[in-house]
């Protein structure tokens, strides 16, 4: 899987790790967009049981009055009501991510695990424009065809398609009274805890788990992402280390020596006779971005099929002595672990650019609001030395879309700054989860703010590990996490039950 491809993940945002540095994306001839009439549902039944499919007629534009606001668009959702009790039982919507719904869906077994307890109604939402909830009649060629229409794909657009699908949904089900708790991992995270703060009418708290919403302007170092992953790998082995270190040197010495692209070829196994010391290095430093992240403590398939603690497999394998002093055959071993744990492949594709999980939107909104800086490298990072660009994500994005990114906008909206004084004063009902091995944790909420805007922060918890399903091989650490993530959504709960009825 491509690496700008991930985008958030689920933050996915690797898009500009490196400063802004990206692959372009498609711009089409632009068209004028016009009404879509659809059934206002459909619904369809998915194999895995988990869900069954849905669509809502949503507004394309929620905070306009002029004629093309009130197009619209069908904005797909899932909904599992397997353990809903009654018409007053609770409601657990998730705020979908910057992808295909359906991989989400299938990725948080945490809700499902507590739906029996709590006699929940499930529901997914899906992002506007990602998935098969994309406007102008579904059709991305046309919704990613310029500025004008990619205009309508925003943080708060998102937001206000939920409240406006929840409010209905709860009409139509007879479930007025119902309490509504939201949850998200990353970008969705991010968009939990702002639905809490933006509308608390329609939700009684929220779950952001791996939510960096402090990864903004001057509040996070952008040393800070490959900070972690370096600490990640160095408090593994030292060695293993080094040998990534230094690697990315070693890469372009060898390529710009007579037969060096043949000696990479013949270590790294290319699909494709073409091989660049570019592309060698982009698809090493995706491996150990990813497996960071989702350091899990049981095997997952998430991104790709993982063991568990993939850090920890990676530098074994770097650290094996049948190698010898062969780094390359480090690296291939380290790699492998990421890109081929089942064994199957023959061989890497250095320039796949597949996006299964429909997550090209995201250079969109990384070129408008969601400026996150994550591609600074110090002397001691695991990646070579760089310096976060603001200057060339602006170049891009203005060579892309003929626009520039607003790199305070989201504090402006949301906020941000001095969270600790201000959310205190206001805010109520959120749990932030952060796992200190997941390089976003460097951008989350790590301390309580008050009573009900609480932090759970695990040491070594990775990217949204509490959402996950849970299994028998679970440490004692995270089964702790979730035991009090349901205590505390159960006391939401249950006071908002005891005002009712008072």
């Amino acid at each position: 899987m491509k690496r700008e491809a991930i985008g958030f993940i689920c933050l996915w945002f690797s898009l500009f790790l490196s400063g802004g540095a990206v692959s372009l994306a498609k711009i089409n001839t632009p068209r004028f967009p016009s009404p879509i009439v659809q059934p206002e549902q459909l619904s369809v039944s998915t194999p895995n049981g988990l869900y069954k499919t849905k669509y809502f007629t949503q507004s394309l534009d929620h905070f306009n009055f002029n004629p093309q606001s009130y197009h619209t668009f069908q904005q797909r959702y899932l909904i599992n009501d397997t353990n809903w009790g009654s018409h007053s039982s609770p409601i657990f919507v998730y705020t979908g991510n910057e992808g295909d719904i359906e991989w989400f869906a299938q990725n948080t077994g945490f809700m499902y695990d507590i739906a029996p307890h709590f006699k929940a109604l499930l529901v997914f939402i899906e992002h506007r424009f990602y998935g098969k909830s994309k406007p102008f009649h579904g059709d991305k060629d046309v919704a990613y065809s310029n500025s004008s229409t990619l205009g309508f794909l925003s943080s708060t657009q998102a937001l206000a398609d939920y409240a406006t699908l929840i409010l209905d949904l709860k009409k139509n089900l007879s479930a007025t009274e119902s309490p509504v708790v939201t949850f998200g991992g990353s970008y969705g995270g991010m968009l939990a805890a702002w639905f809490r703060l933006k509308y608390p009418h329609i939700t009684i708290g929220s779950l952001a788990s791996s939510a960096p919403i402090l990864n903004f302007e001057d509040i996070t170092s952008p040393y800070s992402f490959n900070n972690i992953i370096t600490r990640d790998f160095r408090s593994e082995s030292e060695n293993c280390y080094k040998v990534i270190k230094g690697s990315w040197q070693l890469i372009e010495d060898i390529a710009n020596k007579q037969g060096g692209l043949d000696t990479l070829r013949k270590s790294f196994r290319p699909c494709k006779n073409h091989i660049s010391a570019g592309a060698l290095a982009g698809w090493l430093e995706t491996a150990f971005v990813y497996t960071a992240m989702t350091d899990y403590p049981t095997p997952s398939n998430f991104l790709n099929p993982l063991p568990a603690h993939p850090v920890k497999q990676m530098c074994k394998a770097i650290d094996d002595p049948a190698t010898g002093n062969d780094t390359f055959a480090k690296l291939y071993g380290a790699a492998s672990v990421y890109y081929n744990y089942s064994g199957d492949a023959t061989c890497f594709d250095f320039y796949d650019d597949s996006d299964p999980h429909g997550l090209g939107g995201w250079t969109w909104q990384a070129c408008t609001e969601m400026v996150l800086p994550t591609g600074g490298n110090n002397e001691e990072s695991i990646f070579p030395a760089s310096e976060w660009s603001f200057e060339g994500r602006a170049s891009f994005c203005k060579m892309a879309f003929n626009v520039e990114p607003r790199p305070n906008w989201i504090t402006t909206e949301f906020g941000g700054h001095r969270i600790e004084n201000v959310l205190k004063r206001f805010g109520s009902n959120i749990i932030f989860f952060n796992g200190l091995r997941d390089p976003w944790s460097g951008g989350g909420v790590l301390k309580s703010i008050s009573k009900s805007l609480v932090a759970i922060v695990a040491e070594r918890g990775a990217h949204h590990v509490d959402l996950r399903f849970s299994t028998s091989e679970d440490p004692k650490w995270l089964q702790d996490v979730r035991k009090r993530e349901i205590h505390i959504i159960s006391q939401w709960i249950s006071q908002y039950y005891q005002d009712l009825s008072t």
